[in-house]
């Protein structure tokens, strides 16, 4: 995980650290809720102006070490000759060119976003929930949040292309779907980041109960 060029009691190598443990962490709290099934979801934070620490491919994110996290710049490009980045980091570091107050981005692929995204069009609308408050901006539950539905696609330019036009219409929409995949979200830290998937993935649920009862 470390910088090739970074002293190992140098600030910077101190806050990657950090981040590494709250990443760490995370990947453990969403796999023992069911969110990171398998060597799913991939998980990222920004530890400087033009570097990003994000998971290694393929790695299972319940039982992820300092040494399933690598640095890539804001091109993709790795630290470390020979490591391979999820397969979707370019969706992540898109969020982090177009905001840099963004400093972290989680995606998870629980059985509720997933099914909501194949059933939900182009967007899913949450709406009326107290735990809504737990987004930017929001301070009533007589709110209502939009999640963008994109279509699954193996380019990842093209779906980040397409990424980038739904956040262009909505601009204060902070996490979207992607049908029959899974889930991004992202915030100012990695605990923010956290708390929206958390907050997320409850409004998921009351939604899936809602449908299954018969209220849409």
């Amino acid at each position: 995980m470390s910088h090739p060029d970074s002293h190992p009691d140098s600030p910077a190598e101190a806050r990657r650290r950090a981040l590494a443990d709250e990443l760490i962490e995370a990947g453990r709290f969403f796999f023992a809720r069911g969110w990171v099934p398998a060597t799913s979801g991939n998980f990222s934070a920004r530890t400087g102006a033009d570097e990003v620490l994000i998971t290694v491919s393929g790695r299972h994110k319940g039982r992820l070490g300092t040494d399933d996290l690598m640095l890539v710049d804001l091109h993709g490009r790795p630290a470390r000759a020979g490591q391979r980045s999820s397969a979707e980091t370019g969706l992540h570091l898109q969020l982090y060119a177009r905001d840099p107050a963004i400093g972290a981005v989680l995606h998870t692929h629980s059985v509720n976003a997933t099914v909501l995204s194949m059933l939900a069009g182009d967007a899913l609308v949450l709406r009326d929930l107290e735990v809504l408050k737990a987004f930017p901006d929001i301070v009533t539950h007589a709110s209502t949040v939009r999640v963008p539905v994109l279509a699954n696609d193996q380019d990842i330019p093209r779906l980040a292309a397409r990424v980038a036009e739904a956040l262009d219409r909505d601009p204060a929409c902070c996490g979207y779907l992607i049908a029959g995949h899974g889930f991004y979200t992202w915030g100012a830290t990695v605990a923010d980041a956290v708390r929206h998937v958390e907050a997320f993935e409850f409004l998921f649920e009351c939604e899936s109960l809602m449908r299954r009862m018969g209220r849409s």
